[in-house]
């Protein structure tokens, strides 16, 4: 690799140092490379921060399970129980017992295979 003369080097000095239109355009430019890189990473955490406190907003509790879900208009059924959400002030009370929990869960037996 060849090295560069050193007129070449005073020349690349003396835009950067004097008030020339070159040194400014090339000080600037790299002022803005720098400022960009700088501005890149604070944008995007705050459009994630924004993003995740829209995403907060939008998840309720169900009150009779306590799963998470996002809230959606069109459904307001539970998908962990199956309860009703569509009422706010729903109460416990409002479960229907007609149907058995042994048809709702899984029974499993343990067998000895040999």
């Amino acid at each position: 690799m060849t090295r560069l003369p050193p007129l070449l080097w005073f020349a690349l000095i003396a835009i950067f140092l004097l008030p020339t239109a070159a040194g400014r355009f090339i000080i600037d430019l790299a002022g803005g490379l720098v400022l960009t890189l700088l501005a890149i990473p604070l944008l995007l955490t705050g459009a994630g921060w924004i993003g995740w406190r829209i995403l907060q907003s939008r998840l309720i509790k169900c009150e009779f399970c306590g799963a998470s879900l996002i809230r959606d208009s069109n459904s307001m059924i539970c998908p962990a129980c199956g309860s009703n959400l569509s009422s706010t002030k729903a109460s416990k009370s409002e479960i229907d017992n007609s149907i058995p929990a042994s048809s709702a869960t899984v029974d499993i037996t343990a067998q000895e295979t040999d």
